[in-house]
C-alpha cells in the first residue's frame, strides 16, 4: 500500500487500489488534499465525492491493515 501525500488546490491525482483489476468491479479512487482525503466512485468520476479528514483517514488505514504507517 502507497501513502498518499497531500497535494495543493487545483486537480487531484486520483489513484485506484492495486488490487483492483479493471473488469468493471465495484472500485473507488482516492486522492489526498490539504483539505482531507477525497473518495468518489471510479465508474462515475464526476459524481459526488466524499471528503474525509485526514486523522480519521489514518485511524481507518490503521483498522484495515493493523499498520502504523500513514
Amino acid at each position: 500500500m502507497n501513502v498518499l501525500e497531500s497535494v495543493g488546490p487545483g486537480n487531484p491525482e486520483w489513484v485506484r487500489s492495486s488490487h483492483s483489476n479493471g473488469a468493471g468491479g465495484e472500485c473507488v479512487e482516492c486522492a489526498a488534499t490539504d483539505a482531507g482525503m477525497l473518495i468518489r466512485d471510479s465508474k462515475n468520476k464526476a459524481g459526488l465525492t466524499m471528503t474525509v479528514a485526514h486523522d480519521s483517514w489514518r485511524s481507518f488505514i490503521r483498522a484495515l491493515t493493523g499498520s502504523q504507517l500513514c
